[in-house]
């Protein structure tokens, strides 16, 4: 295959297939990306949940993160 002269579908295709070869062998960056995705998810919920339109001051916050 010339480089010069690669079609749309065989790009493709390379991709997906270095993609699953990937994800087959390194199921861990998934899992990863997953649960990454998940605590940012809660997070937010987290956050929209306790949101009460008044801001916070620097110390209260601190003061938590150190509890």
């Amino acid at each position: 295959m010339d480089i010069n002269n690669v079609s749309k579908d065989d790009l493709k295709e390379l991709i997906q297939e270095a993609f699953n070869d990937v994800l087959t062998k390194r199921k861990d960056i998934l899992e990863d990306a997953v649960s990454e995705a998940l605590l940012d998810i809660k997070f937010g919920l987290a956050m929209e949940e306790a949101d009460n339109g008044e801001y916070a001051t620097e110390k209260s916050v601190m003061d938590k993160l150190k509890t």
